[in-house]
């Protein structure tokens, strides 16, 4: 009888702003400690909030630049590089498994943006894990994202990171900048709400998370865009009944904003 290769531990990293990238914080030093503590992964294929098209889309140019998509930062800030390279076979693999399933197109000139090279700076600082990024495609539904996410799977058998990259509660209308250095200073609606989707996350009650819709105001001001929080779909979509959820950082930011991380596995 042949064994089946480990599943590959996952994670959903709240990212918060770039400036985590380069200045000294409470929050990036668990990323690194959840990824010194894993097997080293093949690759790692990223769903990051901030790519979001009409179809779905893999980058697939061979040495990815960095997009410093945000302004207003310090020039530090567009001087950070991330020299990760791409892995051809993850790239072949996902448009074989994906292309049947949904509009499908590799991008062979897109960088990576800070979603995941701010997160992938502290995971993986040495770059030297093959990166792959797969859109966020706005004609889907969280229960479409969370269909497609398994076909994902085989991936985590070969050793692949899925890493998804936004935050659980992200209304940065809201946010109270008077309060952006108080540590774990959060608004009523906005604690109410972590409570409620870490219970249901704990729960894996995935039906409800793709309804947040119906989860009342508390929740709809917590997600008052999708993107930051379909990011996590993926990775609890792809857990396993067996598999152990360990959550960190569960620290708000400037009242609106939660650093909430995931790890499966």
């Amino acid at each position: 009888m042949t064994l089946s290769s480990p599943r590959m531990p996952m994670l959903f990293i709240g990212h918060g702003s770039p400036m985590l990238a380069i200045t000294p914080n409470q929050f990036t030093p668990k990323w690194r400690e959840a990824a010194l503590k894993m097997p080293t992964p093949t690759a790692v294929l990223c769903i990051s909030a901030h790519w979001q098209t009409e179809n779905v889309v893999e980058t697939s140019h061979p040495q990815p630049p960095l997009i410093y998509d945000f302004y207003g930062f310090p020039d530090e800030l567009y001087q950070v590089q991330y020299p990760a390279s791409t892995e051809p076979k993850i790239i072949e693999q996902l448009q074989t498994r994906l292309q049947n399933l949904v509009p499908f197109n590799q991008d062979k000139q897109r960088g990576f943006d800070h979603g995941c090279w701010a997160v992938m700076k502290h995971l993986y600082p040495n770059a030297d894990i093959p990166v792959i990024q797969l859109s966020l495609c706005r004609r889907l539904t969280p229960q479409s994202h969370i269909a497609l996410a398994r076909h994902l799977a085989e991936l985590r058998r070969q050793g692949v990171l899925i890493l998804g990259s936004g935050n659980l509660i992200h209304n940065l209308r809201l946010l109270d900048w008077q309060q952006i250095n108080t540590r774990d200073y959060a608004f009523d609606w906005a604690r109410r709400a972590q409570h409620l989707l870490l219970d249901l996350i704990e729960k894996h009650d995935l039906s409800a998370l793709a309804n947040y819709h119906t989860l009342g105001e508390d929740v709809m001001m917590a997600i008052n865009s999708g993107e930051h929080f379909l990011p996590l779909l993926y990775i609890l979509a792809l857990r396993e009944q067996d598999e152990p959820l360990t959550i960190f950082n569960r620290e708000f930011v400037g009242g609106s904003l939660d650093m909430t991380c995931l790890q499966i596995g």
